[in-house]
Order: C-alpha cells, then sequence, then structure tokens
C-alpha cells in the first residue's frame, strides 16, 4: 500500500535508492542505464561530486532567502554566467524552479512587456501543434499536446497553433526542405493576418521539438523564417529550450544551430542536471529596458524562484557543460548512438525514423514501414516497449500520440553527457531489443 498519489494509479514503480554515474539502482538491486536521462534531466549523471560539493558548501551558508528581501550570491554568479554564454541581447536571467513555471513567467514576461510600451491590445499567442511547453494552465494551453489538453480544454485560454516542422510526416514527395520550411513559414503568415499583425504579442516553438514527437529539429531555414516574420509584426519569438537546450543538441542553447536569438528563451532540465528543482527565462535587453523604463518590476514571482542551493547546483552543471571539449563528446557520442540505431534498426520492419542531433535520438514506430501506418493505439505499443525496456535494464522515454495526440508511438533517447561509448553502445543493444520483442509479438 501507497499514500503516495502516483503518476499511474494502483501501480507504484519501484523504489530507486542510489544513482551512480549513469545508473540508477532500484530497492531490489536491480541496475538500469538512465537512457533518458529521466525526462532529458541527469546530463552529468547522478552523482557528479563537484555539484554535490557546490550544494554542501551552499548549505553550510545559507539555504534559503526570499527574493522580496535579499538575492545571494549564487544566483547572481548564476545570471552573470548564463548572460556571458548566451549571445546578444540575451542579457538577463528570470530565476524559477522548473519549465512549465518557466513557460508561464515566459508567457506573463511578454504580455507584461506590451502593456509597458503600449501596445495592450496584443494578446494572442501562437504557437504549433504536437509541441509541449508544460502542464500548467498556460504552459498547457500554449502546448499542442492533444492527448494532454483534452480533459482540461475548458479550463485553458485561448491560443491559436500552427502545424509543426515534421518533415517524416509533412514534407511532401518532391517537396525540398527549403520548400517545405517555406510553406510553414507562410502558414504562420496567415495565421498572423487572420489574427491581426498588431494583436499577436508571442510565437512559441521548440528548436529540437521533444516530448510530444520525439527528437524532431527544423529543416532548412526554418527558424530563419520563422524570426524574420516576428521581427516584420513586431511579435516576441520564445524559443522553449527546457528538454533540447543545455548542451542536450550539442551546443549550449538549440537555436544556436539555427544561426538566430530569439526575444525569450526558457530553460531548465539540464540545467540543474537533476540536482535541484530549477529553471530560467532568459529576455533580452529590450524587455528588460521596458521593464525598468516603465512600472520598475515584473509583476509576477514564486516562493523557491532564486533558491540558492538550486542556483549553487544549476551554477556548476552550466560551468561543467560550458567546459571546452563537452559539446564536442555530445557530438561525437550522439552520432554513434545514431549510427548505432542505424544499424540495430534501420532495416526493422515497425522503425519509421530515427532523428535527432546530439545526444537527443527519437525512435518512431510504426505498424508498416513502407506507408507510415502507426499501430493502433490500445495496443499502447509505447508503454510495452518502456516496461520491456526496463526489463531489460534501460530508461527509456517512450510517448504515443506521436502524430495528434491519439496515434503513433515514439522512443526518446537522452543519456548523459558522460556517458563512455561502451555505454552508449549498451543503451542501443538495450533499447533495439526491446523494440524487437514488443513489435514481434
Amino acid at each position: 500500500m501507497t499514500r503516495l498519489l502516483h503518476r499511474k494509479i494502483g501501480s507504484p514503480p519501484p523504489h530507486a535508492v542510489t544513482g551512480r554515474g549513469v545508473s540508477i539502482t532500484d530497492h531490489t538491486g536491480r541496475s538500469y542505464i538512465d537512457g533518458s536521462g529521466g525526462a532529458a534531466v541527469s546530463c552529468l549523471g547522478h552523482d557528479h561530486p563537484e555539484v554535490l560539493a557546490a550544494m554542501k558548501a551552499q548549505m553550510d551558508r545559507i539555504s534559503y532567502a526570499h527574493t522580496s528581501f535579499f538575492t545571494t550570491d549564487p544566483a547572481e554568479e548564476l545570471a552573470e554566467r548564463l548572460t556571458d554564454l548566451a549571445p546578444e541581447p540575451l542579457n538577463y536571467l528570470y530565476m524559477v524552479s522548473g519549465g512549465s513555471e518557466a513557460v508561464e513567467a515566459a508567457l506573463k514576461m511578454a504580455r507584461q512587456y506590451f502593456v509597458e510600451i503600449g501596445q495592450p491590445q496584443r494578446r494572442h499567442i501562437i504557437a504549433r501543434r504536437q509541441s509541449y511547453h508544460g502542464n500548467t494552465i498556460g504552459a498547457l494551453a500554449t502546448g499542442g499536446n492533444a492527448m494532454r489538453r483534452v480533459q482540461f480544454q475548458p479550463l485553458l485560454p485561448e491560443t491559436h497553433h500552427v502545424a509543426p516542422c515534421y518533415p517524416y510526416r509533412d514534407q511532401r514527395p518532391n517537396e525540398t526542405p527549403e520548400a517545405y520550411a517555406a510553406r510553414l513559414a507562410e502558414e504562420l503568415e496567415q495565421k498572423i493576418a487572420e489574427l491581426g499583425g498588431d494583436r499577436v504579442m508571442a510565437f512559441v516553438a521548440e528548436p529540437v521539438v521533444g516530448a510530444t514527437l520525439g527528437a524532431v529539429p527544423p529543416v532548412a531555414d526554418y527558424f530563419q523564417r520563422i524570426r524574420a516574420i516576428c521581427d516584420r509584426h513586431g511579435i516576441l519569438l520564445i524559443l522553449d529550450e527546457v528538454m533540447c537546450g543545455m548542451g542536450r543538441t550539442g551546443s549550449l542553447f538549440a537555436f544556436e544551430q539555427e544561426g538566430i536569438v530569439p526575444d525569450i528563451v526558457t530553460i531548465a532540465k539540464g540545467m540543474g542536471g537533476g540536482y535541484q528543482p530549477v529553471g530560467g527565462v532568459l529576455l533580452s535587453q529590450q524587455i528588460y529596458e521596458a521593464f525598468r523604463d516603465g512600472s520598475g518590476l515584473f509583476q509576477h514571482g514564486h516562493t523557491y524562484i532564486g533558491h540558492p542551493i538550486a542556483a549553487a547546483a544549476a551554477n556548476k552543471v552550466v560551468e561543467i557543460i560550458a567546459r571546452p571539449g563537452l559539446m564536442d563528446q555530445v557530438n561525437h557520442l550522439g552520432n554513434r548512438l545514431q549510427a548505432g540505431l542505424d544499424a540495430a534498426l534501420g532495416q526493422c520492419a515497425h522503425v519509421g525514423d530515427i532523428r535527432g542531433r546530439g545526444l537527443f535520438r527519437g525512435i518512431e514506430i510504426v505498424a508498416d514501414k513502407d506507408s507510415r501506418t502507426p499501430f493502433d493505439p490500445t495496443l499502447k505499443i509505447h508503454a510495452r516497449i518502456k516496461a520491456e525496456a526496463m526489463a531489460q535494464g534501460l530508461l527509456c522515454y517512450p510517448m504515443g500520440g506521436t502524430i495528434d495526440g491519439v496515434h503513433g508511438d515514439h522512443v526518446l533517447l537522452a543519456p548523459p553527457y558522460v556517458c563512455t561509448e561502451g555505454e552508449i553502445d549498451q543503451i542501443v543493444d538495450r533499447v533495439s531489443r526491446a523494440i524487437l520483442n514488443v513489435t514481434k509479438a
């Protein structure tokens, strides 16, 4: 019996007892390679000595100070470190305690910005179908994950959605990546025209779509086109890097690979590596100055923002991620992971696509490879793969509803950056056996 409300009622998961390196051991002594870093969180593994030392040192100084009274050294140092690493004009950090909080803060930041500069009519948010931006009300409304939204729809504020950049399913035969990107950009233009260009406040997107689509990167100059559209209409571009950022796709910020800079970027997960609940919003100089010269405040806050121990942990994690050579290692291991998956599963009749960047890879499962027909959702192929992978000693991150929130299955892999080549090979072996065992059953 348990008094804890678990995600799945009536079937409590095993108890995690210890974490060492890239593995977690449960109460029965079974060990699992953490092939997904939880939910793309544990970027440095589970017992990094430098991060633990930084947290312990901060505990010896002060564990908590409310931000309405004080700031702290680790919070200030974290802000300086992240803004030094970010490109201009992302010169300020707002700290929160996780990804959904970061997205909520970003949305309110966008709204207040337009109120401060005398454009209060701007209220519309445009995002993409099959995106995921968090589980709080504003973030859930912004996301396009139909499965998560459906029962809460009456509570959700109005938002608007356009097509995702999902070439495996949506790029037309003989359509070039550039033409596909142009078609998606034109759809955004039409949505803006429908709503009124002076009434839209933000376009929100994940640079590499994570949980809902399974590590789908953009094509060609898609984001350069999106950036240009936002600039033309005075719309803020908010990029959600909660899952795909902080080195996960092979660069500190995922947007760096697109040759653009957003007005606001949300970060979490890999920012603290799982050592403390922490997240952040990086905002542009222009937005900061609107707040400073207007009301003089950002009308938002949570009890635990700027938490000193969370800041100390994140500061050390970001320092380690930014060290020379680590992103090269992420890209090297990511290439090895992709090559291994291609070799093991590329010819599988039930694997439609293997995609991603860096140590962020997705495997789309299909009933028929040629037609790309998904499995019947009642079979819950993704859940069966998760269970089989755990039986093989691997933690991965399968999801259902890949195509439209109901149909489609994929597996997401996001192992720690500190994996060895041998551990990457074990991940490939175990996830491949799990997929083959389930789809052949």
